[in-house]
């Protein structure tokens, strides 16, 4: 075998210095005639957070790591250090070497072996490109011709680029990059030199090289270029020598897989994309993965949780856990729960009580009623079975209590609350039939996400949020409002002050939890000027978990991601200047207490002349007119004071296009409302 290689080498140093000797000409034909190979190969898949940072790469087609990386993104010293081993005169020779491949054969000759190969760079390149061999003289030849060819087609930059992607470094690594990554879990923009040192070595020998096979020849060879190096003054002696002294990897590291879920998402809904660029950030959401991993640990081998965090300012979604473990295990990891459907529980509770502030039907300081009811045969009970008398609306939303909200609900109307959650860009799923009373409680189908949309739009002053994992904003989204300002200041403001759960501060965030029916689903979910963020906790498969509860479970996830989300809370807004702020004595007669639907009201209270019920009304002015009642009036619109005064006849402008309700409240405190359309 070595006099067969012996030979060859012979042969294609005569080819080559024969050829130049024949005539300039025809080897410039022969040279530009070449067929060269395709120089671009399917790279990985790559999906990148906000910063460029790599999240989750894929295997290509033929099972191997090979994840581009331009000229610029490598170390220059590894650059150095790979010219001066590999291919010194690499800058000024046009593919090949006549003067290192006559040193081969002279070392050949004297050694009865070969000692060096006489391959340049450019060499390398052409035979990666054809996986050819150059154990024979044709495939030698062939090598050589190539190496010319892509030496006049090609800048010295673009040649060494195809070798840094396609240079082998034991197993399925290909490319620079990928080594990098798999043996010191970093890119190969900042290398050590002794890491340098190891991916100039690597590719001579990658199979027996390989650290994760045979360390002690990968440190053995690593350490003849660092040798190398310093005899040639790439790097110093005291550089080399402090080089040799730092660890050698044993072994590969995986490749990272953050946001797995989400990997495979955008990259399915894409798939000719070759880099997908997200709004997340890795450092965020490896510090919520572990705190996923953390929250299940001791809660049981089937319990599973999904974690969003969202900056509800921009719509940037900022990290996405869709399991405690991306794996097939007891948890069904490979689930993402974050668009599971499941039962939101209590977790609609804020959203059912701005509306109601919207229409005009209560107030924070507004008195309502917790005690036994029955709504045409439905019976809510609350969670502990107790009941608490009359109370005020702010405590009635603290404290999650059943009655008082559904007995809202019943004034708003259960198709008002769909239509508030598909404004926000949820998609409710309902279990068959008309919508009840019993969603205000839990009995629809959403998602992690689409409960996300309605916080988000909560802290964001009532308008809904463009949620989204991807930079741009989302085609055709249009930014509706579910409430007014001051209702969803008012709800805010009312969970802020929610009891936290045993030995939870979390000052400054507003947040609800919720527990289905059943024992199935565990939820919480908060914000704060900037973030929101949502946690679920449950089985996949739906089962009970009986005793779990959101508060208990769910909540204190929810505020430790809080604390890796930023090291200080956002304060939330001040209060729109139109909030009506009071005591319950300084309301309207009609809003210090709840009267339910069907409640009777005064027979000669004030009525409402103009507009009537259901009215079109196009233009920028209204003018409102009220019958009956005792003077002075008071208007409101979508719960807003608008006009007041002893005339019964108004003007009003700047209601805005879209559905309004409008409120007139006499002197004894009795009311009148219709509602209207503006356009």
């Amino acid at each position: 075998m070595t006099g067969r290689s012996l030979a060859v080498l012979l042969v294609a140093c005569v080819l080559v210095l024969g050829g130049l000797a024949a005539g300039r000409d025809a080897f410039d034909r022969w040279v530009d005639a070449t067929d060269l190979p395709p120089l671009v190969a399917e790279t990985s898949v790559e999906v990148l957070d906000r910063d460029g940072i790599l999240l989750r790469p894929f295997l290509v087609a033929d099972g191997r790591w090979r994840l581009a990386v331009p000229f610029e993104g490598v170390d220059p010293t590894y650059v150095d250090m790979l010219v001066r081993y590999e291919d010194k005169r690499f800058w000024d020779h046009h593919g090949v070497d006549p003067v290192a491949m006559i040193r081969a054969v002279g070392q050949a000759l004297r050694h009865g072996r070969i000692i060096s190969g006489g391959s340049t760079l450019t060499m390398q390149v052409a035979r990666i490109l054809e996986d050819g061999t150059t154990g024979q003289v044709g495939g030698k030849l062939r090598q050589i011709r190539v190496a010319l060819a892509l030496e006049r087609r090609l800048s010295k930059e673009q040649i060494l680029t195809l070798y840094l992607n396609r240079a082998p470094f034991g197993g399925n690594l290909e490319g620079v990059r990928a080594a990098s990554i798999a043996y010191f879990a970093k890119p190969p923009g900042r290398l050590t030199p002794a890491q340098a040192a190891l991916l100039v070595a690597l590719p001579q020998s990658p199979e027996a090289r390989r650290p994760d096979r045979d360390p002690a020849a990968a440190r053995a060879a690593r350490d003849r270029v660092l040798a190398r190096m310093a005899r040639d003054g790439i790097l110093t002696s005291a550089g080399a020598q402090a080089a040799v002294t730092e660890a050698a990897p044993a072994g590969r590291v995986d490749f990272p897989a953050l946001a797995a879920h989400l990997a495979e998402r955008v990259t399915s809904e894409d798939p000719e994309a070759g880099i997908h660029r997200l709004t997340l950030d890795a450092g965020l959401q490896a510090g919520l993965e572990a705190l996923a991993a953390e929250a299940v640990r001791d809660a049981g081998a089937r319990m599973q949780v999904a974690i969003v965090v969202a900056d509800h300012r921009t719509g940037e979604i900022l990290a996405q856990v869709g399991s405690a473990a991306y794996r097939a295990d007891a948890r069904q990891g490979f689930v993402d729960m974050t668009r599971a459907l499941r039962s939101p529980g209590s977790t609609l509770k804020p959203l059912i009580y701005g509306l109601s502030f919207d229409q005009g039907l209560a107030h924070p300081e507004t008195l309502i009623a917790d005690r036994p009811v029955s709504f045409d045969g439905y019976a809510p009970q609350n969670f502990d079975g107790l009941f608490r008398g009359e109370l005020r609306v702010r405590r009635a939303l603290q404290l999650s209590l059943n009655v008082p909200v559904v007995a809202l609900l019943q004034a708003l109307g259960p198709q008002h609350l769909l239509t508030a959650l598909r404004r926000a860009g949820a998609e409710p799923v309902l279990p068959g039939g008309r919508p009840g009373l019993a969603i205000g409680l839990g009995g629809l189908g959403l998602t992690l996400e689409d409960m996300m949309r309605v916080y988000a739009a909560l802290g964001h002053g009532g308008e809904a949020v463009d949620l989204r994992v991807r930079g741009a904003a989302t085609t055709g989204f249009v930014p509706h409002r579910l409430m007014n300002r001051a209702a969803a200041w008012q709800v805010a403001d009312i969970l802020r002050d929610a009891p936290r759960p045993a030995g939870v501060i979390g000052e400054g965030i507003a947040f609800k939890t919720g527990t289905s029916y059943g024992y199935r689903d565990a939820w919480a979910l908060g914000f704060d000027g900037a973030h929101v963020v949502g946690v679920w906790m449950g089985r996949a498969d739906g089962t009970p978990v009986p005793g779990m509860y959101g508060a208990g479970l769910a909540a204190p996830v929810m505020f430790a991601a809080f604390e890796r989300v930023a090291p200080e809370v956002t304060p939330l807004p001040p209060p729109p200047p139109e909030t009506v702020i009071v005591a319950n004595a300084g309301l309207p007669q009609a809003l210090r207490r709840f009267r339910a639907p069907g409640e009777v009201v005064e027979r000669d209270g004030p009525r409402i002349a103009f507009p009537p019920e259901g009215a079109v009304v196009e233009g920028e002015a209204l003018v409102l007119k009220v019958r009956d009642g005792a003077a002075p009036f008071t208007w409101l619109a979508n719960g807003a004071p608008v006009a007041s005064g002893h005339r019964r006849e108004v003007q009003i402008s700047g209601l805005g296009r879209g559905f309004s309700t409008l409120s007139v409240i006499d002197a004894e405190g009795r009311a009148a409302r219709v509602s209207i359309e503006m356009r």
